[in-house]
């Protein structure tokens, strides 16, 4: 099974709650594991609110956000027009872990190089959620176009007896 669906949404702080409603609604209509809906639904938050505030000169404006499922995988973008960041763009990856697993005592966790440390700043901790959220995260820069490309990735769980589960 394959679907997606791609929003152009204003850069409005009530845009953040309209993206997060439509992917809650998709993954309950295909049958995702409420727990694993929660968990993007939250990283898509985040994202989009960076979007909101950090994807673009001034007022006004408009991101995309584009959400894919393709067997057991969801991927989300989130796409501005902003200034991008600062230093070289990055990409940071995890193994795939089930909830409640932990890192191994002492080893460092991986962040994105462009966000403050969560206990330094009062802004930055969403990149830091999208992170311990999702199983894979990429940011990159839109050379030539401007702005920002956010992406995660989540394995999906179904709940049993889900319509739309991936044969």
């Amino acid at each position: 099974m394959s679907i997606w669906w791609s929003l152009h949404l204003p850069r409005e702080a009530a845009s953040v709650p309209l993206a997060r409603r439509l992917l809650l609604g998709t993954m309950e209509t295909a049958g995702v594991d409420p727990e694993i809906s929660y968990d993007l639904s939250v990283a898509l938050s985040e994202a989009c609110a960076n979007a909101v505030e950090h994807g673009g000169g001034g007022t006004g404006g408009d991101y995309r956000v584009t959400a894919f499922i393709d067997g057991d995988t969801c991927r989300i973008e989130v796409t501005d027009s902003g200034p991008g960041f600062a230093r070289r763009s990055s990409t940071v990856r995890r193994e795939s872990r089930t909830r409640g697993e932990r890192r191994p005592p002492g080893a460092p966790r991986q962040q994105h190089p462009h966000s403050p440390a969560p206990a330094q700043a009062e802004h930055g901790r969403g990149l830091f959620l999208i992170e311990a959220l999702t199983d894979h995260v990429r940011y990159r820069d839109r050379p030539g176009r401007g702005g920002v490309v956010v992406s995660f990735d989540k394995i999906l769980k179904w709940r049993e007896g889900a319509l739309l589960k991936a044969s």
